[in-house]
């Protein structure tokens, strides 16, 4: 009978001990979609960083100070947040999903633009003249008569006599 208490105890000890916060909420909290435009700014920009990184350039060398002043908040406050959200898995992931929700929407929002500009592009070269044609180097070199250096010389001799 001891036993059974002791375990129905402990049981109740660890259920009670599991729904506690494991990561106490900071004292300045980051509204949850606050936190979420923060950390699709923060994907965006990583993304760039790997995909074009000249073009960071007027972002200094480190996006994230950028994103952190953008949304007025500093690096501690962005890390405890972080830390907090992230302590919670099931949260956390949902935060996520909804920035790979926005990445996604956006991902084809903008190759439904490089479509329409390929199209435009692909009309106005339909309209170009087709009398400009790719010259390879070869093709002209068949063109150009070879020259010889003594002929030069004996033109130019020539040309004085004739003068």
């Amino acid at each position: 009978m001891m036993k059974n208490f002791i375990v129905i105890l402990l049981v109740l000890f660890l259920s009670i001990s599991c729904k506690k916060e494991v990561v106490k909420q900071p004292a300045k909290l980051i509204e949850k979609d606050k936190m979420i435009d923060i950390m699709y700014d923060l994907s965006l920009l990583e993304a760039m960083r790997y995909q074009k990184p000249l073009s960071l350039d007027s972002i200094d060398n480190d996006p994230t100070k950028f994103i952190l002043k953008k949304y007025k908040v500093d690096s501690l406050q962005f890390a405890q947040n972080n830390m907090y959200y992230a302590s919670d898995y099931d949260s956390y992931k949902d935060m996520f999903d909804v920035v790979n929700k926005r990445i996604a929407v956006n991902q084809r929002a903008a190759d439904s633009l490089a479509k329409i500009d390929e199209k435009k592009a692909a009309k106005a070269n339909k309209n170009k003249p087709k009398e400009i044609k790719e010259v390879s180097k070869d093709s002209v070199q068949k063109r150009i008569p070879k020259v010889n250096i003594d002929s030069i010389k004996m033109a130019k001799r020539k040309h004085r006599r004739d003068l």
